[in-house]
């Protein structure tokens, strides 16, 4: 490992993303292809009660994401979780969280550029062949990076776009399920579950999935305009629209299919119902906008954690470089195409769940846990100032420390192998720096 590259010696990057687009940037990297499966599974847990799981599942994640909010706005810097964690409990937690966040990221888009294909198939039947697949993966990924190495303006207006469009596709699925409601009088399906204590948690435990992926977009804060005022005004936008579209979602699928719980492609059924044969083709658009616009937020926003780990010292210089025109860490970018290429190719969609469970719980709790330390640390340095911000870092560190003994970390491989590297990483690193 080398020292952090001196302000002198490197390109600096520049601040092109505004307070809307840093919201959809978040709403971006939260809503992808699990919006268009989750549904069912929760039904299937808590019944009817599901409507009612997202919202408390909302409000667990307002929560954690206010904390954010608050210790987000102390800094101006590119880092996210890696950098918030290491000013609070040093270098050692900081670099683990940046190991954590980096793999959860790789992973979770290399599992939605394989839905990607998957949802092309229904337009076009031979996607899912090795040479077809491989092209589209290759070209799919490939001009989300060259978009994003030519300059963050261009990566921006890609994610406006594609948050625009899939969070419209949504809401038409929400409106035509209202209206087919109200037209046919009824309010919830005849199907009933009757939860146990394990299934409101382990539906809990999904919804905090859904409603994870805002702390890949809180990296690039270093291009943001105004990072300290906007990041938890883009949290706070996005945590009030997901909400709300995941309540929508979640009351039309409970109310417009009979026996919810048991639905393998839930927005499609009801599309089908509420809107005739095309409404399958309408959720599959809209699949397709919801993944792409979720590869395109982290391709903006993940890289940006190598890049912040490099020039700090605690990755290798060449992840920090910045390239000479466009302003961009275009090493770091190309690294994590490449990655997620591969994982894509080689990988499958169940070897994500584990990992992200327990990485996005760990590093979340420790951003709660951190925000009263930033306080004694940095005292008057936060722009926003949490009402009652000890309280609800006590309750949001509680909900992760609550969720994660209830999971089963000992069977993670993956996880106990990011710790090692992240152990080996800071003993590589760990000499005083200048």
């Amino acid at each position: 490992m080398e020292t952090p590259v001196a302000a002198s010696e490197r390109q600096e990057l520049v601040r092109v993303i505004g307070r809307w687009s840093l919201a959809a940037l978040i709403i971006n990297c939260i809503v992808g292809s699990g919006v268009f499966g989750l549904p069912s599974v929760v039904a299937a847990l808590v019944g009817r009660a599901s409507v009612l799981a997202v919202l408390f599942g909302g409000a667990g994640a307002a929560v954690i994401m206010a904390c954010f909010a608050e210790v987000a706005s102390r800094f101006t810097e590119t880092g996210g979780p890696y950098l918030y964690v290491r000013t609070a409990f040093g270098r050692l937690l900081g670099i683990e969280v940046g190991w954590l966040v980096w793999l959860v990221r790789l992973a979770s888009c290399a599992a939605n550029a394989n839905l990607f294909v998957t949802y092309l198939g229904e337009f076009w039947s031979k996607a899912t062949q090795p040479a077809p697949r491989l092209a589209i993966l290759t070209l799919l990924l490939g001009v989300l990076a060259a978009i994003n190495i030519r300059g963050a303006r261009g990566g921006t207006h890609v994610s406006n776009f594609f948050a625009i469009f899939k969070l419209s596709a949504l809401a038409i699925v929400c409106a035509a399920g209202a209206f087919y409601l109200m037209r046919t009088h009824r309010l919830v399906s005849a199907a009933s579950v009757n939860p146990t204590a394990g299934a409101w948690v382990r539906a809990m435990m999904l919804l905090i999935f859904a409603y994870g992926g805002f702390e890949a977009a809180v990296i690039s804060s270093g291009e943001a305009k105004n990072p300290r005022r906007d990041t938890a005004f883009g949290l706070l936008i996005a945590v009030v629209a997901v909400t709300a579209i995941y309540g929508l979602i979640q009351w039309v699928v409970v109310a417009v299919l009979p026996d919810p719980g048991h639905s393998e492609r839930p927005l499609a059924d009801v599309a089908r119902i509420v809107m005739g044969a095309g409404g399958a083709a309408v959720i599959a658009v809209g699949a397709l906008l919801a993944v792409y616009g979720y590869l395109s937020g982290n391709m903006l926003a993940t890289p940006r954690i190598t890049f912040a780990l490099a020039e700090r010292g605690d990755f290798p210089r060449f992840f920090a470089a910045v390239h000479g025109k466009f302003h961009t860490p275009y090493f770091s970018i190309a690294i994590f195409a490449v990655l997620v290429w591969l994982l894509a190719l080689f990988g499958n969609f169940a070897a994500n769940a584990t990992l992200s469970a327990g990485a996005r719980l760990f590093y979340y709790g420790l951003v709660c846990a951190g925000l009263p330390v930033l306080r004694k640390k940095q005292p008057g340095s936060a722009l926003f100032r949490l009402p009652a911000g000890t309280l609800l870092a006590a309750v949001g560190t509680l909900i992760c420390l609550g969720l994660l003994s209830q999971m089963d970390l000992g069977k993670s491989l993956v996880l106990g192998v990011t710790f090692a590297i992240g152990l080996v990483n800071w003993l590589a690193v760990r000499k005083p720096q200048a």
